[in-house]
């Protein structure tokens, strides 16, 4: 197993996460126990020293499980990482209820790694406001030992990424971003690492895969990478892609069966980041997937000023892109849109095609909101 440093201590370059356990007949919410179980003894005895859960993973059960597992194994031998629900805004009245919940369902008296969790569009106002007294709570339990590194985790747009820093980044030991080698470009992901390693906060990565989606891909992109290491897979290719990024300590996976975890694993077992010369296989590949299914906004705001209905085109464009590339069971793009008033959301269109008289890019901006409301109505 491939080890980073953090901090002076060694975190494994592979993290379990547990997102997507093994499950019984299709419920998330019913973790098959069992083969859960031999994962975790799998990682464990091949290296794997840090494991991520959280609240709300597998409807509640995700902590109660990986409690049970890790509860096996010597405390100061493993990593435990856990995390705030803040994207349920109902929850910052409810900071020491659920803190407490959480070391009792993960069987721990303090967590290695906790999280600030999914600082995004939906809830940072919540997370900024010191009324709520997140930041002062669990800066006062890391005093008290019983969060070891403090951290957050964002799916926001990158402005709001600089205005949660500016508050806390000073406290702030480490940030998960959703990184890929497709998210690198298409969701800003090269600003957003190199914000956080400029200012020196490690990456821990989520979402390696997008999904799956990038271990899913075309016949004729699976040619492409075939003809360079024909020996590779498409998970390979992926994982060699985040060990390129120097700021990044732990690359979380949420495998869902033992195949994938003694894939990942053997993978793992070695540093071999991509060359200059794969990149550049790869960023043709993601330029023929954003000319296929996104739309070319350069965000040039043209249409913003001949809206009558002033909306945000460039933005509501960029949700389009995002919901058109993930597919059914996305949650960014209905997230962000649901904190927007009706008054701003696709729906608001007006139809009148006064932006797309003006769009150097030509897109039928009209259609597209048309689109936009059904998908997410």
């Amino acid at each position: 197993m491939v080890y980073n440093d953090f901090n002076g201590i060694k975190l494994s370059a592979l993290g379990m996460g547990t997102m997507r356990l093994p499950v019984v007949n299709g419920n998330d919410a019913v973790i098959d126990e069992e083969t859960s179980l031999r994962m975790f003894d799998y990682a464990y005895e091949h290296g794997v020293n840090y494991f991520d859960t959280a609240w709300g993973y597998h409807a509640g059960n995700s902590e109660l499980v990986t409690g049970k597992a890790l509860k096996r194994y010597p405390r100061d031998s493993f990593y435990l990482a856990t995390k705030f629900p803040g994207y349920d805004v109902t929850n910052f009245p409810k900071a020491e209820e659920i803190f407490e919940k959480q070391l009792e369902k993960c069987q721990v008296d303090h967590f290695d790694f906790y999280l600030l969790h999914n600082v995004c569009e939906a809830n940072i106002e919540y997370y900024l406001d010191p009324k709520y007294g997140i930041y002062d709570y669990f800066t006062e339990q890391k005093k008290n030992g019983r969060i070891r590194h403090l951290g957050f985790s964002a799916h926001a747009i990158y402005d709001n990424i600089v205005r949660f820093l500016e508050v806390y980044g000073d406290d702030m030991e480490f940030g998960q971003l959703q990184l890929n080698w497709l998210d690198w470009s298409f969701q800003d992901g090269e600003r957003k690492y190199n914000l956080l390693k400029e200012r020196n906060i490690p990456v821990v990565v989520m979402e390696p895969l997008r999904g799956g989606k990038l271990c899913n891909l075309k016949p004729e992109y699976e040619a492409k990478l075939k003809a360079v290491h024909p020996d590779w897979n498409q998970v390979e290719w992926a994982f060699r892609f985040l060990q390129r990024l120097s700021a990044v300590s732990v690359t979380l996976s949420g495998m869902s069966d033992e195949k994938q975890m003694m894939e990942n694993i053997d993978i793992y077992e070695k540093h071999e980041p991509l060359s200059d010369a794969d990149m550049k296989v790869l960023d043709e590949i993601v330029e023929d997937m954003k000319k296929e299914k996104s739309l070319p906004c350069t965000s040039c705001h043209y249409c913003t000023s001949h809206c009558p209905a002033e909306l945000d085109i460039p933005y509501l464009i960029s949700l389009y892109n995002e919901a058109i590339m993930t597919g059914k069971g996305g949650f960014i793009a209905p997230m962000a849109l649901g904190v927007l008033d009706d008054s701003k959301k696709p729906g608001a269109c007006l139809h009148c095609e006064s932006c797309e008289a003006v769009c150097p890019q030509q897109i039928k901006i009209s259609d597209m909101m048309t689109e936009f409301a059904k998908m997410t109505s």
